[in-house]
């Protein structure tokens, strides 16, 4: 309020909005000019979000809100959190943002608090105002910055990430976990774990594979001497410590990126009480976290090529020493031959995914708008991925646990013998053909419920018979 009494001119409080900056406002005109910001901007397509992804932009964007920096009337933060308490969902389609500020999705949340859009509540689609009417929330009256307040965040990027990194981490866990199992069922010589080796490279993310992997074979009895059936195995198996230790670091950055971006202030311009100032900003920008998802998709492709190299390999006779599709009744079965058309088709889609989007190349705004990063559909991808690795991921268990299974007695590690044992305890061996995509679907929900626990590998190694 002291910036208007100052007469102060402030970008989207005195003065209009990307190209109409150069447009004064005069102080009547602002509370209209705030509500029709939100309307102009209310222009994204596409199929609407989730409940859950709705919730996460609502969070986020009150998140950083509540830094104090953004000018807006204590309120609308109440309306915010009553939106969410109540089960009030907004539709917001998601296409129409590239990532420097979301303003279409924002603008398409916060239609409800003028009464316009639409929202979902009670498990119907309503009118915004209806839907806030029918929670019992009151439409707040604008001040003077809440319009621009509202929409010059990167919220969908930053909440949608979040929810990304859920996925990935799971993903990479599944992942890592399946490569150890099949190190295990293949049989495979682990002198590349050596520690001393892993020492004499200066290359961090190999150490942290070769960790990883020791943590989840510790009391496998590959270590001992003489038990590996080769001298040297496919890189699929070999290189495996240091594409998991990249993938591992690189997911570690993204989700310090994601973090840091929730708790930051993003707001243009920012409220600076100290200083009795507003200042205008660049805090919205989401460049390092668009590129730090980049990389951590591209290493998780990598991750992924390797597993699909691992499954095909498992079931090849001449390779592993198994029964040729890993069924012991020859040729009259299938037994997982056909899982390589879907292992197939889900590297390859993963692989293109993970090619980088790279920034926006089209001028907007009347040419004001000149860069940003794709955020948003950067962080969709990654998300994709994270699901079809999951999912790749779910196949090399089942196949790789049923490759230990038709081994002599081995002994497992701690961590793959609780691997072997999720595998188990939602997908039977495969005796007789049977239609696995269920099997591997469930099993994949499952690890992405978070049921791959492997945390704990402190119980004794597993045996298998």
């Amino acid at each position: 309020m002291r910036a208007l009494e100052r007469g102060d001119s402030i970008y989207g409080l005195t003065t209009g909005l990307g190209a109409a900056v150069d447009t004064r406002l005069s102080t009547e005109a602002i509370p209209a000019f705030q509500a029709r910001a939100i309307r102009a901007r209310a222009v994204g397509v596409g199929a609407p979000l989730t409940s859950e992804a709705v919730r996460a932009l609502l969070f986020a964007r009150l998140v950083s809100i509540c830094h104090g920096a953004s000018g807006l009337s204590p309120a609308l933060a109440q309306t915010i959190v009553a939106m969410l308490n109540a089960g009030l969902h907004p539709v917001v389609r998601g296409i129409g943002s590239l990532g420097e500020a979301d303003l279409s999705p924002l603008a398409q949340a916060f239609l409800p608090l003028i009464g316009a859009g639409e929202a979902e509540f009670g498990g119907q689609v309503l009118p915004g105002g209806e839907a806030m009417a029918a929670a019992g929330i009151a439409l707040p009256e604008l001040g003077p910055k809440d319009g621009l307040a509202l929409l010059n965040a990167n919220s969908q990027s930053v909440g949608l990430a979040a929810l990304a990194m859920d996925a990935v981490i799971k993903a990479l866990q599944a992942g890592v976990a399946a490569g150890a199992l099949s190190l295990e069922a293949f049989r495979a010589n682990l002198s590349p774990l050596d520690t001393d080796l892993a020492t004499m490279r200066a290359m961090p993310a190999h150490g942290v594979g070769v960790d990883r992997l020791r943590t989840l074979l510790a009391g496998s009895d590959l270590f001992e001497a003489g038990t590996a059936r080769r001298g040297q195995d496919p890189l699929s198996f070999r290189c495996l410590a240091p594409v998991a230790g990249h993938a591992t670091r690189a997911v570690e950055a993204a989700r310090a990126a994601v973090e840091a971006e929730l708790a930051s202030v993003c707001d243009s311009p920012a409220v600076m009480v100290s200083r009795d100032t507003m200042l205008s900003s660049v805090n919205f920008d989401t460049t390092e976290l668009a590129l730090t998802l980049e990389a951590a998709g591209l290493a998780l492709s990598h991750l992924a090529t390797t597993s699909a190299a691992r499954i095909i390999k498992l079931m090849s006779p001449a390779i592993s020493d198994l029964p040729r599709f890993l069924t012991r009744h020859g040729g009259s079965h299938s037994g997982f031959a056909t899982s390589q058309k879907t292992v197939a088709a889900l590297e390859a889609e993963i692989r293109h995914l993970a090619l980088p989007l790279g920034a926006m190349t089209l001028s907007v705004a009347d040419g004001v708008e000149d860069y940003a990063p794709m955020t948003p559909a950067i962080v969709e991808k990654t998300h994709a991925i994270a699901k079809r690795l999951t999912r790749l991921a779910a196949i090399e268990l089942v196949v790789a646990a049923e490759a230990v299974d038709l081994r002599d007695a081995i002994t497992l590690g701690r961590g793959t013998a609780a691997a072997h044992r999720f595998v188990r305890h939602n997908v039977a061996r495969l005796d007789d053909d049977r239609p696995m995509g269920r099997e591997y679907e469930a099993l994949a929900l499952a690890i992405e419920a978070g049921g791959l626990v492997l945390a704990d590998v402190t119980a004794p190694a597993g045996s298998v018979a």
